[in-house]
């Protein structure tokens, strides 16, 4: 269009001035315009660290497995997931399987989280996840929820916390209230005693945003007065017809519905955004290769698509489903359109995800446990180490482990003599052991269990023993797993394939 001055507009601004001044003039008001008083726009936040950081599945992990890292040392492994013990038990678990002490023993989570960090990692911690029940659903108070979250934060040293919520967690209003009030809480303490709780919510997220009640969530935090570092976008699973659109297309898609929505909601409540907008607090987490919904499959392609997005946006966070999955299906994997906890289901060759959706994000999540620069060995003593000291006269079953010199190992596969654990000569796929992380000082002991004398026959050398006979041998039980004579019960503390002897617990 053309008019007196072409390519010139008369501004708004320009009009609503001038009609106020009218107004001003008019009615002889000297009170200042409402428009530069009421309502006044939050400062803006600066924008937090921008992170890559994969879920790792702790529970479907062997001890010897290793999260897979991104394109440097500064990742952030986000540890997955604590849940309530029950649907009614406000006890904190790992899906609902261990205790915090029991991982302790039967996954060294402790030590390997050690480990972790030690060799350049961050460590972030996620509550809920699709299964089981997020504790906020099984504690009854604010109080009881906040003593459950403490306890966890506090024994691995947490500074970022991720909330996965799905399904009836996410729906529960109620529990979802009690998470606000008690996190809000966390943070007000750890502010007064000079430290910092870092908040993401993750939320199921469809083609065109966040759902209600994803939406309901994030308000609830917020007006709860939780310092939200970000919220995370379920990028999977969408579960329609996708037409022609890629998996990377669709998660664009997505995001740019989730940027709208919150910049909408945030304005709404008041709260400061990132002069950067609504991207720099925000994160996307693909479920790479086999998604759970039969026809979608997130590609390396999409994978390389969605963080060229990311990086364009700066979006402040990358994660993705799981670190466990990030290899190939080996070939005895029949069918990979089944979802596997193990592999993608994609053709990855020396590719990770890691490395394509890592890529660009140099920050990392806080991390409140920093290692000591130093470590000095704890002495291979057998009355203190937490596990028998490696012996090259002794045999070890797969997943056995060992105490030596100063460090924890366990064997790959059945082994046997030399060489030692910590054999530099060795390589990754030569070695029988992996490097699990060192002896710590708190470490228990490790015992075998014991009975009174007379429970069981002492073991003789010259008796022959069927299966299903049991024995004493220095006050521990063993029993027979097939006919044997003359074979050191003993020998089956470490030995689980060979030896005709396993410890009755």
């Amino acid at each position: 269009m053309s008019g007196r001055h072409p390519g010139k507009r008369l501004s708004p601004w320009r009009v609503l001035i001038g009609v106020v001044v009218a107004l001003t003039v008019l009615t002889g008001a000297t009170a200042v315009p409402w428009y530069l008083t009421h309502n006044e726009q939050p400062t803006a936040e600066p924008a937090g660290p921008r992170w890559y950081g994969g879920y790792f599945d702790v529970t479907a992990a062997d001890v010897s497995v290793t999260p897979t890292a991104g394109d440097g040392t500064d990742d952030t492994v986000v540890l997955a997931f604590v849940v309530a013990a029950a649907a009614t038990e406000c006890s904190p678990s790992w899906g609902g399987y261990y205790s915090m002490t029991d991982a302790g023993r039967a996954l060294d989570l402790d030590r390997r989280i050690d480990a972790m960090r030690r060799d350049g990692a961050h460590v972030a911690l996620s509550f809920g996840g699709a299964l089981n029940t997020e504790l906020a659903s099984a504690c009854s108070t604010v109080a009881a929820l906040e003593d459950a979250y403490s306890s966890v934060l506090d024994r691995y040293g947490i500074a970022t916390i991720d909330l996965d919520l799905e399904n009836s967690n996410l729906a529960d209003s109620a529990a979802n209230a009690r998470r606000a009030e008690a996190l809000a809480r966390l943070q007000r303490q750890r502010e007064a005693d000079g430290s910092a709780l870092e908040v993401w919510v993750t939320l199921p997220t469809a083609t065109d945003g966040l759902t209600g009640q994803g939406l309901d969530a994030v308000r609830q935090l917020l007006e709860a007065g939780v310092s939200l570092a970000g919220v995370n976008a379920m990028t999977m699973n969408f579960g329609v017809d996708l037409g022609s659109r890629s998996m990377a297309d669709v998660s664009i898609d997505a995001l740019e519905a989730v940027h709208d929505q919150l910049t909408s909601l945030y304005a709404e409540l008041g709260v400061a955004l990132p002069a950067e907008g609504a991207w720099a607090v925000m994160g996307a987490t693909p479920m790479i290769g086999q998604n759970d919904v039969a026809g979608e499959v997130f590609t390396l392609q999409d994978a390389s698509e969605l963080n060229e997005f990311a990086q364009q946006k700066q979006l402040a966070r990358m994660s993705m489903w799981s670190s466990n999955r990030d290899r190939t299906c080996g070939p005895n994997y029949p069918d990979t359109s089944v979802v596997s906890d193990a592999c993608s289901g994609v053709a990855q060759g020396a590719t990770t995800f890691a490395s394509v959706l890592g890529a660009g994000f140099h920050g990392s999540a806080a991390d409140e446990s920093e290692p000591e620069p130093t470590r000095t060995p704890v002495p291979d003593d057998p009355e203190t180490s937490p596990y028998p000291i490696w012996s090259e006269d002794a045999a070890y079953s797969a997943g056995v482990r060992v105490v030596w010199k100063g460090y924890v190992y366990v064997a790959k596969w059945w082994v046997t003599g030399a060489p030692e654990p910590d054999d530099p000569t060795q390589t990754a796929d030569s070695t029988s052991w992996v490097l699990v992380g060192p002896v710590m000082p708190d470490d228990e002991p490790f015992s075998l269990p014991t009975l009174p004398a007379g429970t069981y026959p002492d073991w003789t050398a010259d008796a022959v023993y069927a299966k299903g006979s049991r024995v004493l041998l220095d006050g521990v039980p063993f029993e027979a797993k097939w006919w044997t004579q003359g074979d050191d019960p003993s020998e089956g503390v470490t030995d689980h394939d060979l030896s005709p002897w396993e410890v009755v617990d």
